[in-house]
């Protein structure tokens, strides 16, 4: 086990209709790293994750309501994909607004897939450059982000990957990126 980030806490907003696999890996990789984290998310309890968008892949333990979450207390934050897990999470102000105030701290922030639909709604995307599914890209674009099609972009704050194809490149770079970063608190 690394502890490249040993004493981070890392934030995970996602809520049901999360692909499993793109909070399971990555959520793994950090923890690995020695990080921690909260799995934040719109109601209390638990959330439905999906496999491929159609499966029932079990479900997650919610640890805080992003309503009641502080993003001092968190040194980076992931929006992990699947199509219906951000299409809900920028229908709600709660995580619009836990989103805006975070990526205003300068911290890292990573997404994968339809992740990224969550930055459009927090209109954070402007002038920045992103990769994602490419169903997403089109949003993207409208928003004022330079799109690519890559693995794995970073630039400045923002890591983003495209697919689950995609995860063991993305996992190593949120991990080299949220290493860089100064601890919170």
């Amino acid at each position: 086990m690394g502890s490249e980030l040993q004493g981070k806490t890392i934030a995970i907003l996602a809520t049901d209709g999360v692909e499993r696999v793109e909070l399971e890996q990555p959520r793994g990789a950090l923890y690995g790293a020695g990080a921690r984290s909260d799995l934040l998310s719109i109601h209390p309890g638990e959330i439905q994750a999906r496999q491929f968008d159609m499966v029932s892949a079990g479900t997650f333990p919610v640890d805080r309501q992003v309503s009641d979450a502080n993003v001092d207390d968190y040194d980076a934050l992931l929006l992990p994909g699947g199509t219906v897990n951000p299409d809900q999470l920028r229908m709600n102000a709660d995580a619009v607004e836990f989103v805006k105030a975070f990526v205003a701290t300068g911290k890292p922030v990573a997404a994968i897939c339809h992740g990224p639909w969550t930055l459009v709604e927090a209109d954070v995307v402007r002038g920045r450059r992103f990769t994602s599914w490419p169903s997403v890209r089109t949003d993207l674009r409208n928003a004022g982000a330079e799109v690519v099609d890559e693995e794995v972009v970073i630039d400045g704050q923002f890591t983003t990957s495209r697919s689950p194809a995609d995860l063991p490149a993305f996992c190593r770079a949120i991990v080299e990126q949220f290493a860089g970063a100064p601890v919170s608190r």
